[in-house]
C-alpha cells in the first residue's frame, strides 16, 4: 500500500511469478524476486497517460547517472520538478510518480554536494572537498572519500610549510632592518627577536586563520619596498634615508599611475 492508502500498481513476473515493482527512475518494471526487467509501457495498461511524466523522470535519471556535473544535476532537478507538476491524477500511478520525483529531487541535492566535492578533489582542494563530502557522509562512496580527503589534506598541508616560512620571514626582516638602521640595538639582540617573530608569523600563516590573512597582506605589501631598499642600501651603498624613500615611494607611484591610467576615458 502507498502512504495515502492506495493500492500500488504491481503485476506478476513473467518468469518466476514474483512481485513486480515499478522503477520510475529507469522507466522499467523490476521483479523483486529474480530481478528481471521489462519496459514500463509493456506492463502498465494506462502507461500512455503517464508517458510524458515517466520520460522526464527517465531523462533526469540519465543525467544523474553520468559523471557528476553541477550543470547536469541542475537540469535533472528541473526535469523532476516539471514531472512532479504533472502528477495530478487521483490514481496509484500518479502517487508513485510523485514519490519518485520527490525522492529524485532529494537525490539531486545530495548529488550536487557530491559533484562539488569531486570537483574540489580533482583540483586538489582537499579541505573544501572534505567539507562537501561531510554533508553527505552516507551518499555513494562519500565515507571512503572523506577518509581519503583527510589523508590528502594533511599531506597537502605539509607541502605548504616552506611557503608559510617564506611569507613569515618578510615582516621580521623588515623589522630587523628598521631596528638595525634606526636604533642602537645591537645586531646580536635583533637576530633572536626577528627569529621569534618569524616563527610566530610562519605558524600563523600555516594555521590559515584570520591573523594569517593580515600577515600575508602585510608581507606582500612589504616585500617589494624591502627588496628595493636592500638593493639600494646594501647593493649600491645609498644612504638609508634616500633608499627608504625611493623603496616606498616608487611602488606607491607605480600603483597611483596604474590607477590613473585605468580610469574611463584615459
Amino acid at each position: 500500500m502507498s502512504e495515502n492508502g492506495e493500492k500500488l500498481i504491481n503485476r506478476r513476473c513473467r518468469v518466476c511469478g514474483g512481485e513486480i515493482r515499478n522503477d520510475y527512475l529507469s522507466a522499467s518494471c523490476v521483479c523483486a524476486n529474480c530481478g528481471n526487467k521489462w519496459p514500463m509501457q509493456e506492463m502498465l495498461p494506462d502507461y500512455a497517460s503517464h508517458a510524458s511524466t515517466v520520460e522526464k523522470i527517465k531523462q533526469a535519471r540519465c543525467l544523474m547517472d553520468e559523471k557528476p556535473d553541477v550543470t547536469k544535476i541542475s537540469q535533472a532537478k528541473l526535469l523532476l520538478h516539471q514531472a512532479s507538476t504533472e502528477c495530478l491524477h487521483p490514481d496509484p500511478v500518479s502517487a508513485e510518480l510523485l514519490k519518485a520525483c520527490k525522492d529524485g529531487i532529494k537525490e539531486t541535492e545530495d548529488l550536487r554536494h557530491y559533484a562539488v566535492a569531486v570537483s574540489h578533489m580533482e583540483k586538489k582542494n582537499y579541505r573544501q572537498a572534505l567539507s562537501e563530502f561531510e554533508r553527505i557522509p552516507n551518499f555513494r562512496d562519500s565515507s571512503k572519500l572523506i577518509e581519503d580527503c583527510k589523508v590528502l589534506a594533511v599531506k597537502d598541508k605539509k607541502k605548504q610549510i616552506p611557503i608559510a616560512i617564506a611569507i613569515g620571514l618578510v615582516i621580521p626582516i623588515v623589522l630587523g632592518v628598521l631596528l638595525y638602521e634606526k636604533t642602537p640595538v645591537p645586531i646580536w639582540a635583533i637576530i633572536p627577536i626577528c627569529l621569534a617573530l618569524a616563527a610566530g608569523c610562519s605558524y600563523a600563516v600555516y594555521l590559515e586563520n584570520t591573523l594569517s590573512i593580515v600577515i600575508i597582506v602585510a608581507s606582500f605589501l612589504s616585500a617589494v619596498p624591502l627588496i628595493l631598499f636592500m638593493i639600494l642600501a646594501y647593493g649600491y651603498g645609498m644612504d638609508s634615508g634616500p633608499a627608504a624613500t625611493i623603496a616606498i615611494g616608487a611602488p606607491v607611484a607605480l600603483v597611483a599611475a596604474a590607477a590613473f591610467n585605468s580610469k574611463p576615458g584615459k
